[in-house]
């Protein structure tokens, strides 16, 4: 349950009307709860606010606020089609969750509202001396934070929607789901044992992505049954009607198994999301190197930064085990596979290699990479660097026509 209201509250705090509403509520109330000072001996030692000054401040904020919000939400709409147009789709949810953006449009919001609750109440006789003063306050503080919240947005707006900026949140957003899935490998679970008898297939009644899989449900749902559990499908996989979610292996075959329960612990969706997936990561930055390769957009130099943000994704796996110790295992009735790295590999460099073939800079660049990788301490890594620098190598041969070209790359491979 715990599992499933955390992904709830993380999809949500995505949503761009969450933070925003936040904000109202908060200003709602502090405009409300000024009048609390009335009730205090505060007004004996408090300066006398005229109700006119107070007014006059709170039309100020009520008429401009307003205008501000709209423009902020129409240059973040600018900058959503930006960054869908020039990076890929799939950057737009990091882009819409930018918490300056944000925050920024949650603050204008707020402040209108702050500003016409405040005159409603005012011009009403809602408050007394010392209300009046305690409202001076919080007025001043709204207007201070407006201020301040305009200048840090300024500077965050012109980055938005910028290629590099969409490359930096997707390279950001997929090292934190690489170093969460490198301190659980196996989701706090057990690992897959290979020659072992998985047991019985359960499979979806949906087709879609896997978004999120409760595992201390499955884990009460296992011990009731005294059964094992192998998870065939993780966060990311595709899965469909022909494609098991699950294996159950039960100690008493007579056992009654309560397939519903366990399909509702899988959350399937149409789509696919940043945080627990980190495929869909190297995934959305190969798709920008790939566009940038179009003949339409020719543009190398996003393709050979989309290779360093490769390079530094993939060192995760040699830096994070060294500072980060991995979770004991708390699921020993359900066995989770671990991530494929040749899977990955193909996910961040096949594209790129297929698509720059022709290009001599890109391609000595991704040769260079393998170079890098080749000497990670984690043995697959390894291994997938030397049979991608090959392959690279051979679709490079088939697209170059120049034989110097050729002749240079191959100085670069690994396999040479």
């Amino acid at each position: 349950m715990k599992e499933n209201v955390l992904f709830v509250m993380q999809r949500t705090k995505e949503k761009l009307w969450f933070r925003p509403l936040i904000f109202c509520l908060v200003s709602i109330l502090a405009a409300l709860i000024a009048q609390i000072a009335d009730s205090t001996r505060l007004h004996e030692i408090v300066p006398d606010i005229k109700t006119e000054s107070l007014s006059e401040l709170l039309n100020i904020i009520s008429a401009s606020m307003l205008v501000i919000a709209i423009f902020t939400v129409g240059s973040m709409i600018s900058a959503f089609a930006a960054a869908s147009n020039t990076a890929t789709p799939r950057s737009f949810k990091l882009i819409i969750a930018d918490d300056v953006s944000q925050n920024a449009l949650s603050v204008f919001i707020g402040s209108f509202i702050f500003s016409i609750v405040a005159l409603v109440a005012l011009k009403n006789g809602y408050y007394g001396r010392a209300g009046y003063f305690t409202l001076f306050i919080f007025t001043l503080l709204f207007f201070s934070l407006v201020i301040l919240t305009f200048l840090r947005w300024v500077e965050r707006i012109s980055k938005l929607g910028r290629m590099g900026h969409t490359i930096q949140l997707v390279e950001d957003a997929t090292t934190n789901a690489i170093q969460n899935r490198l301190v659980s490998p196996t989701l706090n679970g057990i690992a897959v044992h290979p020659s072992k008898n998985k047991g019985e297939a359960l499979y979806s009644n949906l087709t879609g992505y896997i978004q999120q899989i409760n595992m201390s449900e499955l884990q009460k749902i296992a011990k009731k049954m005294d059964a094992v559990f192998t998870i065939n499908a993780i966060p990311g996989k595709l899965v469909s009607i022909d494609q098991p979610l699950l294996f159950i292996a039960l100690k008493n075959k007579e056992e009654k198994i309560d397939y519903n329960a366990i399909k509702n612990a899988f959350t399937v969706g149409n789509m696919r999301y940043f945080d627990q997936d980190p495929r869909f990561g190297l995934i959305t930055l190969t798709e920008i190197a790939s566009r940038a390769l179009s003949p339409a957009v020719n543009d190398p130099g996003t393709a050979i930064q989309i290779i360093s943000s490769h390079i530094r994704l993939f060192s995760l796996w040699n830096s994070v085990k060294e500072t980060i110790p991995v979770k004991e295992d708390l699921f020993d009735r359900i066995a989770v596979p671990q991530l494929e790295l040749s899977d990955l590999f193909e996910d961040a460099f096949r594209p790129i290699a297929r698509d720059g073939a022709s290009n001599i800079e890109v391609m000595i660049r991704l040769q260079k990479c393998f170079q890098i990788l080749s000497k990670n301490s984690n043995t697959a890594i390894q291994k997938s660097s030397f049979y991608n620098s090959k392959q690279a190598f051979e679709r490079a041969k088939m697209e170059m026509k120049l034989e110097a070209d050729i002749l240079l790359l191959k100085e670069n491979c690994l396999f040479v």
